[in-house]
């Protein structure tokens, strides 16, 4: 027999043969409309959990090892492939940066084959013989920790820091008395040491650069052991461009000193590129040779239409 409502119908058919369930019953049928211990619904549909006791949330305790060891991990890949620190162990770049400070280096821009520009400052490897006396100090374990992960600047890597002042391809020279000439063009120096010359000290040139490699010299002139100390070396001063970290962008460290490291305006001065005057010309003759061998095909057009219609003729 049918138990329970049927369409159409206010009251509950009446059940003959048996007597009324027990609230027992009714309970477990779920014609009450309560819950079961299963997590059934009220409205017969399966539960959702919402009785169930509440997960328990794992201790910060716990969870801090994992947090160090992401943030170890991040750390790494950043001095790795982004930026690195340094610290500035001389005065050979004075007034522009200071002994101590700290400074942030770009090391993403080499992987897509950029090269060091004019006016930069730059962070290099000694290309051999640059610092054969000065020996680094030696670093305690913590801090061989901290600089492996980039958060302390290395004291065991021999790298310099100097100003880009030629790239290959470029001439560059210094008589006593005058200033650096890059392409026969007198560079600017305001950030040169006040009371430093250009170059007193140290004449040089005209030196040609190699491809591939850079004229590197410290803004203070007279304290800087550069490429014009090392021209007997392989390389004839010059450094590799396979030599250099990356470019110094800013002062990170004092916090009186934060400063972006920009080009100087001399470096944008016309005519100082060696190609910029052949620019012109190339640009007119890439574009003159199109319009020629466009010219020349609709000048033979013609006379091959009145050859071929000849030809006919005397067919």
């Amino acid at each position: 027999m049918a138990v329970g409502a049927r369409s159409g119908h206010d009251e509950p058919e009446e059940r003959p043969d048996g007597p009324a369930d027990s609230p027992a019953q009714a309970q477990a049928g779920g014609g009450g409309g309560g819950t079961v211990d299963g997590g059934s619904g009220g409205d017969g549909e399966p539960g959702d959990g919402s009785d169930r006791a509440p997960r328990k949330q794992r201790s910060f305790w716990k969870e801090l090892p994992l947090l160090i060891g992401i943030a170890l991990i991040l750390a790494l890949l950043i001095k790795t492939f982004l930026v690195q620190a340094f610290s500035i162990p001389s005065d050979s770049m004075q007034d522009t940066l200071q002994r101590g400070d700290r400074v942030l280096v770009d090391k993403l821009t080499p992987w897509f084959g950029s090269t060091p520009e004019r006016g930069e400052v730059v962070v290099f490897h000694d290309p051999g013989g640059w610092l054969e006396d000065q020996k680094p100090a030696e670093p305690n374990a913590a801090q061989k920790f901290l600089s492996f992960i980039g958060l302390m600047p290395s004291a065991e890597e021999k790298d310099l820091i100097k100003r880009v002042i030629a790239t290959g391809g470029d001439t560059v020279e210094c008589k006593k008395g005058g200033p650096v000439k890059v392409n026969g063009k007198a560079l600017n120096e305001p950030y040169i040491y006040p009371g430093d010359s250009a170059c007193d000290d140290m004449p040089f040139g005209p030196i040609k650069i190699p491809k591939g490699r850079i004229w590197v010299m410290g803004d203070h002139r007279q304290n800087s052991l550069d490429s014009r100390y090392h021209q007997e070396l392989p390389g004839g001063g010059t450094v590799s461009d396979d030599k250099v970290v990356g470019r110094a962008f800013t002062i990170a460290w004092p916090l009186n000193r934060i400063d972006w490291l920009g080009i100087p305006g001399t470096f944008d001065q016309k005519g100082l590129n060696g190609m910029a005057s052949t620019a012109p010309v190339a640009a007119g003759l890439a574009g003159a040779v199109p319009i020629v061998l466009w010219r020349r095909r609709r000048l033979t057009r013609p006379s091959d239409a009145n050859e071929g219609t000849d030809l006919t003729r005397e067919g």
